[in-house]
């Protein structure tokens, strides 16, 4: 779609004053999908040269924000990591043409903050920290659980960049599970659930998505019957924070969340679990 407000694109690399009107423009799959009369100048980090992923010395694992979904996949199938499968999962949760994934970006996914975003569900199931950078380039951590907390509502201030996830050794060690459900074949995710079990000290995290509004995660410390998790979803997710849009009802949301987590507690947990 033609921007037609937008008068001005500027290299991300020239600094210049931030103005009211500007955005940052990475892949541009959302800003280019719909009208964006507020917008007067884009801002385009294309050009900044950030290597999509890559380990750190620490083993972490870095994701620039502006790593394409192809990008990701990619790197994805040829990491041997316990986690590796869970990159390719969420990135075909898109169910997205190859055009798209060529071009939106892990970085846009986060600041978009949609409830459905599976880079948000990734990341934040994976424990990942967004490192965020001001106009004056401060920068702050942010946890990706953290960054997003609404439906579209994330905590960047104006002017701040969403510079990189970054995905901690020990997360990308564990074993996970992936639950996805959507009203029709090719729809958007109504909800989307993710489990993970610490390779060290046994911890089974739960990180519900899509279904919720903002990214909400639950620990077990010792493995969970299903009395406990169904509890811990109970008391973990406010009934106003299922979604409730065309995607899905909440209570179709909440039926789907509680059974999907059940299944990954099985599936964690073995015959221990059932």
């Amino acid at each position: 779609m033609d921007l037609n407000t937008v008068v001005e694109l500027r290299d991300a690399r020239r600094r210049d004053t931030w103005r009211p009107g500007d955005a940052w423009l990475g892949g541009g799959t959302y800003l280019f999908s719909e009208p964006q009369p507020h917008l007067r100048r884009l801002v385009d980090l294309s050009r900044m040269g950030w290597e999509p992923v890559r380990t750190t010395a620490a083993g972490d694992l870095e994701i620039a924000a502006t790593c394409t979904i192809a990008q990701l996949s990619r790197f994805a199938r040829e990491a041997e990591l316990p986690a590796a499968p869970l990159f390719e999962q969420c990135c075909r949760a898109f169910l997205a043409s190859w055009k798209i994934w060529n071009m939106a970006t892990v970085g846009g996914n986060l600041c978009n903050g949609l409830p459905a975003g599976p880079m948000i569900s990734l990341t934040a199931a994976l424990d990942g920290v967004c490192t965020l950078l001001s106009q004056s380039g401060a920068a702050r951590r942010v946890p990706v659980k953290d960054f997003v907390t609404g439906a579209g509502v994330q905590v960047l201030r104006p002017g701040e960049l969403l510079r990189s996830v970054t995905l901690p050794a020990r997360a990308l060690a564990c074993r996970t599970a992936f639950r996805q459900a959507s009203l029709y074949g090719l729809g958007r995710s109504g909800a989307l659930l993710i489990g993970t079990r610490d390779p060290i000290d046994g911890e089974l995290a739960l990180t519900i998505t899509a279904s919720t509004v903002r990214p909400i995660q639950l620990r077990f410390a010792v493995p969970p019957n299903a009395d406990a998790v169904r509890e811990a979803v109970t008391h973990g997710v406010r009934p106003e924070e299922y979604f409730d849009d065309i995607h899905g009802l909440p209570a179709w949301r909440r039926h789907m969340t509680h059974r999907f987590a059940e299944e990954i507690r099985r599936e964690l947990l073995g015959e221990a679990g059932r």
